[in-house]
């Protein structure tokens, strides 16, 4: 049967543990210039109708690392624009290809994606969830913490995907997650829901004090998600006391460290001196998008 990988939740805690037990040892492997051929005459099919750095770059990389192939399709090029279905696409590409990795602009894209294909598909990005960014966070944060279990975590911004995905990860690591987003502006309630129902710690304040205080890891995004362009004015309204600088640091455990996924808008949602200082993890975060996928690529495609 095949696996899909399109929430954080399409894991166990021991699934998750092993993915990233595999992700810091290729990890450790890169470091030493040990190469791991593991994924020899695989090809994966990587469908963007966003754009994309960190994705793409990593997935591509990641694939070529492993010994495979990463094969970039523009969906704005695919038959896909001109009226063929998504079902009919994803049976076709089947044939062809052993994995699909797709970054859309509604969830249900991807979902469909994979009811229809008979390979793995996973999400690079949807409306709804960032579960592979998670993958490189939860990462991150072992590398930097030891562990997850008990760790207070702060989100700071709009209630967004990657926001979703961080709350849901709290039924697998053991994170204590606070949330502070303007009014309008909360995650998903049937993620928050579904969390606490599955033993999740998440709190929502509207304060970015509140949510920071103590806290060991603080966590941002940008304010403007993809497709959200028009609402540029209001949100840099709406967010302006939301941004992860000097003054909310001190609110922090003395020892906090600060991550974002990137792509940032300094003075925005980060100030620049955060974003350089000594607490940032943010390079440490990019990174580990590729060690994390790499072992996700390895646990889908290898047979």
């Amino acid at each position: 049967m095949k696996k899909d990988f399109i929430s954080i939740l399409d894991v166990n805690e021991q699934e998750l543990g092993q993915l990233l037990t595999e992700a810091h040892e290729l990890k450790r492997q890169k470091m030493a210039g040990t190469t791991h051929l593991l994924l020899c005459g695989k090809t994966l099919a990587m469908i963007f109708e966003k754009s994309s750095t960190r994705t793409h770059i990593s997935f591509e990389v990641g694939m070529n690392e492993l010994g495979g192939h990463a094969l970039f399709l523009n969906a704005r090029d695919m038959q896909i624009r001109r009226g063929e279905e998504i079902r009919d696409t994803a049976r076709a590409a089947s044939r062809y290809v052993s994995g699909m990795m797709i970054r859309a602009y509604k969830h249900s894209t991807i979902e469909e994606y994979a009811k229809y294909a008979t390979i793995p598909v996973i999400n690079g990005l949807s409306d709804m969830e960032h579960p592979c960014q998670l993958l490189a966070d939860i990462m991150t944060m072992q590398e930097h913490f030891g562990s997850t279990q008990d760790l207070k975590v702060a989100w700071v911004g709009d209630g967004n995907n990657v926001c979703n995905s961080l709350i849901l990860s709290t039924v697998l690591t053991g994170l204590d997650v606070t949330v502070a987003t303007p009014e309008g502006y909360e995650p998903a309630g049937e993620f928050v829901a579904r969390a606490r129902a599955l033993g999740g710690r998440v709190t929502l304040v509207r304060e970015p004090e509140a949510a920071v205080k103590d806290a060991e890891v603080i966590v941002t995004d940008t304010w403007i998600s993809m497709g959200d362009e028009e609402e540029k004015g209001e949100r840099t309204k709406i967010f302006r006391n939301y941004t992860v600088d000097g003054p909310l640091m001190k609110h922090a455990s003395p020892d906090a460290r600060v991550l974002h996924c990137l792509p940032a808008h300094r003075g925005e949602e980060i100030s620049d001196e955060v974003m350089e200082g000594g607490q940032s993890l943010v390079w440490d975060e990019a990174e580990n998008r590729l060690h994390a996928q790499k072992a996700l690529l390895v646990r889908l495609l290898k047979r």
